[in-house]
């Protein structure tokens, strides 16, 4: 767990970092630091898209993945009740920036095979080079949105502590074509994310992530009954 440690103290960090840039800003700064998040958000998602799209080897189960997972994310409604949560803690638009960090310090290789890694080999350099990353983008993220982003650190340690925790049952699941297909979906969501902070149009995000569910489901499947 120390990989899993060391990431949350670094977004921790960056969180206050990031803040205490934001509170001695001009609001026309906040404007175009908003402007180029918004612009940085997109162009990782379109990027995670693009990278990954090439290797599918299911080229529309991202397709359904999302029609399916938007369907149950609407029907639990995700998106007023992450805000309505997010509200009684700040005013703003911390919900938008807190579903932004989420999705970018969670879904992606470094975030899930991190924990795996350490947890069956005692290999922490996939935690500790997410971490960094992570340090860089969490004082983006605080100096536009507050530190309120320093919440998405909770987050990210029960999603990694699952993962280490669970590493002996899931780490055959865990395979290169699945982190594939998690990493598109993942990608189209980042995207959404960067969509609307930009505000091009607001999007509800949160209820697209339980598409992240279905490859996971069907690749499982698949593998257990092998079709």
């Amino acid at each position: 767990m120390l990989g899993t440690i060391v990431n949350v103290v670094l977004i921790i960090i960056g969180s206050v970092i990031g803040s205490i840039f934001k509170r001695g800003m001009k609001e026309s700064y906040q404007d175009i630091l908003m402007q180029g998040m918004g612009l940085a958000v997109t162009a990782l998602g379109v990027f995670s898209i693009s990278k990954h799209m090439g290797n599918s080897q299911y080229p529309v189960l991202f397709i359904v993945s999302l029609a399916v997972g938007s369907i149950v994310g609407e029907k639990l409604d995700m998106e007023s009740r992450f805000k309505k949560l997010v509200s009684r803690i700040s005013k703003g638009n911390l919900a938008e920036g807190l579903s932004t960090a989420v999705l970018l310090f969670c879904i992606g290789t470094l975030s899930i095979v991190g924990p795996i890694e350490s947890a069956l080999n005692g290999n922490q350099t996939y935690l500790f080079t997410n971490a960094i990353l992570d340090l860089i983008t969490s004082m983006v993220l605080a100096a536009t949105f507050g530190i309120g982003i320093a919440l998405s650190a909770i987050v990210l340690f029960c999603w990694q502590g699952f993962f280490y925790m669970a590493a002996g049952y899931v780490a055959d699941f865990i395979t290169p074509e699945l982190l594939t297909e998690i990493s598109i979906i993942g990608g189209v969501l980042i995207l959404s994310s960067g969509l609307s902070i930009l505000g091009v149009k607001k999007f509800k995000t949160m209820n697209l992530i339980p598409a992240l569910l279905f490859p996971v489901v069907y690749l499982t499947v698949k593998s257990l009954i092998g079709f």
